[in-house]
């Protein structure tokens, strides 16, 4: 299919570089506590797990939102041709220079293009799949258009696996509540980008349930699963749960392994993880 390129609306464009900088400012350290802390390094395991059982070895794939390349380096160590891309030119240049570094020039491309601007990107039908993880598509302000350019470039059969931002966190609705910030509890509910802050900056966020998200990729994409991610365990900014029980935290995990994707809870988590089939 071919691209439809559909610029941002006017309004979208000022928040767009909000996000940018707000990432280029914290591009230098985001491999430490701001960005991999932990409970972080938790969640990235756990999608790795999924990524490793989807996608077949040696496959061509696409990281929307890549940060600092971590997930795109591990994904060309395991020998899969991966093209890294990010909104945040700062972002891109780390991941470069981690590709450089572990000598991966020729499996890993990162590139400046951000996942509202995938008609960019060249290759219909090429990639065997896409990845997004830790919530980088919950910053986009059209995810229809990510669909639709996610349609041109995988091919039949190929998948998506996206670990994205929820709505409804049992953990952040108790933290907050306690503390009577009430606005910080409503936060998730918005149904439109919400201003968050970083490093004195602002990331513009749209949260969503799984079905929500789903939406606007059905007419291509199959539904194959989706379950919640950090539902039992802590959200990354509750660093204090872990060092302090880590026996408990680590049965939280297992919990979360069995139980997060039974009917009821899935939707739930501060993050969800969601597998789609291109049709």
């Amino acid at each position: 299919m071919p691209s439809s390129h559909t610029p941002p609306a006017a309004s979208d464009t000022p928040r767009l570089h909000d996000t940018q900088a707000a990432f280029d400012s914290v591009a230098a350290d985001y491999d430490g506590d701001r960005g991999n802390n932990a409970l972080v390094q938790d969640m990235r395991t756990e999608m790795w797990r999924w990524l490793d059982a989807t996608f077949a070895s040696r496959s061509r794939l696409l990281d929307l939102g890549c940060g600092t390349g971590l997930d795109a380096v591990r994904m060309a160590r395991l020998g899969h041709q991966v093209t890294a891309s990010d909104w945040s030119p700062g972002m891109v240049r780390r991941t470069s220079e981690r590709a450089r570094h572990e000598q991966l020039g020729e499996r890993l491309r990162a590139v400046h293009v951000g996942a509202h601007e995938l008609w960019r990107v060249e290759g219909d039908g090429s990639f065997d799949g896409a990845y997004s993880n830790l919530g980088a598509l919950n910053c986009v302000p059209d995810l229809a258009a990510v669909a639709r350019e996610c349609a041109r470039l995988v091919r039949p059969g190929g998948a998506l696996v996206f670990t994205v931002i929820g709505r409804l966190c049992p953990w952040e609705i108790a933290h907050y509540a306690r503390r009577g910030k009430w606005a910080r509890v409503k936060l998730r509910f918005a149904r439109n980008l919400v201003p968050v802050g970083m490093n004195a900056r602002t990331v513009w966020t749209r949260y969503y349930g799984p079905r929500e998200f789903y939406r606007p990729f059905r007419s291509h994409f199959s539904l194959a699963h989706f379950r919640a991610l950090c539902l039992f365990a802590p959200p990354p900014y509750l660093t204090q749960v872990r060092s302090r029980h880590p026996a408990g935290y680590a049965q939280l995990w297992r919990l979360d392994r069995r139980a997060a994707g039974w009917p009821l809870l899935r939707g739930m988590g501060d993050h969800f993880l969601i597998l789609m089939r291109r049709r």
